[in-house]
């Protein structure tokens, strides 16, 4: 066997895995980013499911992508475009020609690359040429017939053997960036434990495309990307519909309560429900409904009996669930609703990213309904954001709406496990038992929250419900009580700004041109700043997590900056709410509605552009 001719040190490179969506693209993306995680690299992920279930074979509509990026420093995005394409299938090359490097690597299965499938993902002849990628470092490998060759011994069926040709292209990948396969190896012991010639045969596909890469010489050099300097702690590779479950297991266990969610599976959030009814252990009590509107009723039910309920949905899901979000409303009851954001209107893009249920989230009910609406940012910081809600929505005595996406609940990054001691007590404003007669909407002077009694309590029983009340819980239509009350659970939310964080700039205080944004794109707004900043341009960025209220800085900081851009994927909608809160200032807007998230190359030139423009 031939050995390595050079090794290059790179401080970050992009990756991406694409083929079929039958092809195990996402578990091989998942099994490099868990290995590089492990050595210590900084990375993001970006899952790319395709929207049908049943996408045709071999078709453009039906490539399943897998991209990471990996650094030795701080990886915010899962980069624009990628250094090295495995493509299954010519439907592959097709999908993700115009995202691959100049003069990028492209390593290709080509027993795959048959006359029908060429014809299926749309070309004539040739993929490569068609495409005019010959001028990039290409590698056709002969992944199926390599991978028929190395099982032949094992007695297994031909379905079985091509199952594990992702495993070929992994081993090679691993070899192309001087990675272990110990990782990985491990992993097959575990998921095969009870089909141990299932964990030999991946062993045996993964160590064949690993050998096959070390004896062509078209895959030299190797490249090496060093561990990041991060900080010590415990970590894992986590993604954003985990890690906001286990905030609403912390915040449960900081409240002193039981934790329970009731929800209907819908994609993308579908996670969130199975990670926590996979934690019958922590005392999380899930139950997944007939229905959206059955799954936050049952979750008011919990509430009303004194758990911290939570529901989880996308934006479809967000609409059958108005009418219970607005009874909680009048209940003041505390539950986090949980929106991860999806392609719409409609069906839409079911797989697909999207920012487009902020309205939605802010006024989406009937009568004056507001409610504290909170986003997350990263798939990491999910955790802190549905701790966060959690704890706003019981110590507020009000429903809290938190706001993920597609991109988010998707895609992993290292997440520093936090010590719970280090996590702030949560206080619901329970009655006090000593105050009788019970006023269920007597109200906190400081909070303007009422008192959370527990049904059973002696002495305390009282009506809730959808219909308007007075302080003493009984039914009112008087006119001037309907109106205080209005007010009153507005000024509610609206004091929640005394306890939330002011905005942070990143960057200078002051400048030409302020980028704006909220929740998911944070990632590749905060690159696209750190490059302009890096060229020489007076750009900052503030990212907003708190949409309703909005902290109490905003107006300093926006009038600090000659020019202000809101960037966001739907078509200007943090805009028209901010010309709405802060309409003494002009708002600039870049958008994007493919149900893809933005590239920094595209914020940048944006940006430029607006500064330009005199």
């Amino acid at each position: 066997m031939s050995k390595k001719s050079e090794v290059i040190e790179k401080e970050e490179v992009v990756i991406r895995f694409s083929g079929d969506s039958g092809d195990g693209m996402q578990l091989t993306g998942t099994l490099f980013s868990d290995t590089a995680a492990l050595f210590g690299n900084d990375l993001s992920t970006f899952p790319d499911y395709p929207a049908e279930i049943r996408a045709p074979q071999g078709t453009v509509g039906g490539v399943s992508g897998f991209q990471v990026h990996l650094g030795h420093s701080k990886i915010n995005t899962p980069g624009d475009f990628s250094d090295v394409l495995v493509a299954m299938n010519p439907a592959a090359i097709k999908a993700n020609a115009k995202w691959i490097k100049p003069g990028g690597t492209i390593i290709y299965d080509k027993d795959n690359f048959t006359d029908k499938n060429i014809e299926k993902a749309g070309y004539e002849k040739d993929p490569i040429l068609e495409e005019k990628l010959e001028n990039y470092n290409v590698i056709a490998a002969p992944v199926s017939s390599m991978v028929k060759e190395a099982l032949k011994d094992f007695g297994l069926d031909p379905k079985s053997v091509l199952r594990t040709k992702n495993m070929f292209a992994l081993g090679m990948v691993y070899w192309l960036f001087d990675r272990k396969l110990k990782y990985t190896e491990d992993y097959f012991v575990k998921k095969f434990r009870n089909k141990p010639g299932m964990a030999e045969a991946n062993k045996a596909a993964l160590r064949a495309g690993y050998y096959y890469a070390e004896t062509i010489e078209a895959l030299n050099p190797t490249y090496k990307i060093l561990p990041a300097q991060i900080a010590k702690g415990t970590y894992r590779n986590i993604n954003g519909n985990s890690a906001t479950a286990w905030g609403f297991i912390a915040a449960a266990e900081k409240a002193g309560l039981e934790l329970f969610i009731g929800s209907y599976p819908i994609t993308p959030a579908t996670g969130i429900l199975e990670e926590l009814a996979a934690r019958k252990d922590l005392g999380v009590k899930s139950f997944q409904a007939e229905d959206e509107i059955a799954g936050i009723c049952t979750s008011l039910g919990a509430s009303f009996a004194g758990d911290l309920a939570v529901t989880s949905t996308s934006g479809p899901g967000l609409a059958l669930k108005s009418e219970a979000i607005g009874l909680a409303v009048m209940a003041e009851l505390p539950i986090v609703i949980v929106n991860v954001q999806r392609g719409g209107p409609s069906t839409g893009l079911p797989t697909k990213t999207e920012q487009a249920d902020l309205m939605q989230a802010l006024y989406g009910r009937n009568g004056e309904c507001p409610v504290i609406v909170i986003a997350s940012s990263t798939p990491s910081d999910c955790f802190h954001f549905a701790f966060e809600a959690a704890r706003i929505a019981l110590e507020h005595m009000t429903p809290v709406l938190l706001l993920s996406d597609s991109y988010l609940a998707n895609g992993t990054e290292p997440w520093k496990i936090p010590e719970m001691k280090d996590l702030p007590k949560i206080n619901p404003p329970y009655a006090d038992k000593t105050e009788i007669p019970f006023l269920p909407y007597k109200r906190d002077n400081e909070k303007l929250t009422r008192s959370w009694a527990i049904p059973g309590t002696v002495g305390m029983e009282h009506r809730i419900g959808g219909l308007e009340k007075t302080v003493k819980g009984t039914v009112s239509y008087t006119p001037e009580n309907h109106e205080q009350m209005v007010r009153l659970r507005a000024e509610k939310v609206d004091r929640v700004v005394n306890e939330i964080p002011d905005l942070e700039v990143y960057g200078a205080k002051s400048g030409d041109l302020l980028v704006v944004g909220w929740g998911g794109s944070y990632g590749y707004l905060i690159t696209a700043v750190g490059e302009l900043q890096d060229e020489g341009h007076e750009v900052s960025l503030v990212n907003f997590n708190y949409i309703n209220p909005l902290p109490g800085n905003v107006k300093d900081i926006f009038r600090s900056f000659k020019k202000i851009v809101v960037c966001e994927l739907n078509m200007g909608q943090f805009a028209n709410y901010l010309r709405i809160k802060h309409q003494e200032f002009s708002y600039e807007q870049i958008n994007k509605v493919q149900g893809l998230p933005f590239t920094v190359n595209d914020i940048k030139e944006k940006c430029i552009k607006i500064l330009e423009d005199k």
